[in-house]
């Protein structure tokens, strides 16, 4: 992925309004689904750790963001919302230039957990990181 015009997407636009964090970090939407939800984060030198790489904390408050986003578009009928209840992520390689690309699917969209599964990849499209994610539904 190279740094080209994105549309955003109404819909992800407005999920991920809701969480004002994620529009602090400067988070973009790029597609906004039930079975998937992709966003991105654009490398900035105050997001990074020693020696120019995007620090962890960065990385997965995108990968938050995104699988939060993706469980509440899979809420059973008649509920509300989610709530983050354990993460876990790999690190893979640093991320020193260009975006991190989110790329959350559902694994297990049950009716009291929802579990995701998010992938953050360079521009090149290496992996940085993988992420699983339980949320449960409010």
């Amino acid at each position: 992925m190279t740094d080209t015009q994105i549309t955003p997407d109404p819909v992800g636009t407005q999920l991920f309004a809701t969480m004002p964090f994620a529009a602090e970090l400067g988070i973009e939407v790029l597609d906004c689904g039930p079975e998937l939800v992709r966003s991105r984060l654009q490398w900035r030198e105050n997001l990074c750790t020693l020696g120019g790489s995007m620090h962890g904390g960065a990385l997965m408050s995108l990968a938050d963001a995104t699988a939060a986003v993706c469980a509440f578009l899979n809420l059973p009928a008649g509920k509300q919302g989610t709530t983050t209840v354990e993460s876990k992520t790999n690190f893979v390689r640093a991320l020193r230039s260009g975006h991190a690309t989110a790329t959350a699917t559902p694994l297990h969209p049950g009716r009291s957990f929802i579990v995701v599964e998010t992938e953050i990849r360079d521009d090149a499209g290496k992996l940085v990181a993988k992420v699983t994610q339980t949320q449960a539904v409010l």
